[in-house]
């Protein structure tokens, strides 16, 4: 089949080197524009440009994917098969172009977590099972019919990079799984058949003030905040220092038995150990960045860093 895959970040491009060795003819690819990056704010391009042009792969970088001339240049790729993964929204001229249709992989077994950060918000609400399901696309996000779907345990060290990973191999199965199957003329699965009882939660973007630590939350929702947001884009505190105030990430903690004096509170040797409280136990911070600095273990940390007299700003 000739496919034309659509995509940006790593994540994609791990199913994208599938697909480029398999028996499929890949005629194209769709990306982001090239942005500017880094300290120097020198255009780049994505993770998937780079792939593709390193392949020899035609790339398309529209702006406006509504823009008549790009679309021309889509339908000139004469692609029996579009593939989506982690990709913006397409409107119904786009996905509806291929005689075989547009496929994603999304990272959570749908319909529950629809949205864009799947993989963050699992963590971050303690599930113990998640997954990846190939789904056709229809108008509204997320929402098609299921054509397969797979379901991986959520270990309790697992954070959000860990994660990312397992479900980017399991999605690059699927996918190729898919584009053996869909010429067979498979049996699709509206969502509904995979409702229960149990209430759909979503998976929206997470903006800069979704990001921030509620100390007054209970140690186990707030380590699981954490490793919900590690290693990116990483759960965010603000240490007082007198009159400075420092934006602090966090990226690993530990439960404890020891119970809270206040939420909010520093213990810490100075030495070994830095614990925070919350609003039942401590929570071992274990690993940190604070504001100007690289990413350090806690020992690390305090052998740089008075913490005598220092404050956690609440939100």
């Amino acid at each position: 089949m000739r496919i034309v895959f659509f995509g940006t970040p790593e994540f994609a491009v791990h199913i994208l080197e599938g697909i480029t060795q398999s028996d499929h003819e890949l005629v194209g690819v769709v990306t982001a524009p090239d942005r500017k990056r880094g300290r120097g704010q020198k255009l780049a391009p994505s993770p998937v440009k780079e792939f593709a042009t390193k392949k020899s792969i035609k790339v398309l970088q529209p702006t406006n994917l509504k823009d008549q001339s790009f679309q021309n240049e889509l339908r000139d790729l004469k692609g029996e098969i579009f593939i989506v993964v982690a990709f913006r929204m397409l409107p119904e001229s786009v996905w509806n172009m291929p005689p075989k249709g547009t496929y994603n992989a999304h990272a959570s077994l749908l319909p529950q977590y629809r949205g864009a950060a799947p993989i963050n918000w699992v963590l971050i609400n303690d599930e113990k099972h998640t997954g990846v399901t190939v789904f056709r696309l229809k108008h509204e996000i997320d929402t098609g019919d299921i054509l397969l779907k797979e379901s991986i345990e959520i270990e309790s060290e697992d954070n959000a990079g860990s994660l990312h990973n397992k479900l980017m191999e399991l999605s690059r199965k699927l996918i190729l799984k898919a584009l053996d199957i869909i010429p067979k003329n498979p049996e699709f699965l509206p969502q509904k058949a995979f409702q229960t009882t149990v209430p759909l939660k979503k998976a929206p973007k997470l903006h800069k003030a979704d990001l921030i630590i509620n100390w007054e939350n209970s140690s186990k929702s707030v380590h699981n905040f954490i490793r919900g947001l590690s290693p990116y884009p990483g759960a965010t505190t603000v240490f007082q220092f007198g009159s400075q105030f420092k934006t602090v990430k966090i990226y690993k903690s530990e439960l404890t038995d020891k119970p809270s004096s206040h939420p909010g509170m520093i213990e810490t040797d100075g030495a070994i150990y830095l614990r925070i409280c919350c609003k039942d136990f401590q929570l071992n911070i274990t690993e940190l960045k604070i504001q100007g600095r690289k990413t350090m273990t806690t020992p690390e940390f305090l052998r740089g860093t008075s913490m005598e007299k220092v404050l956690v700003n609440l939100p």
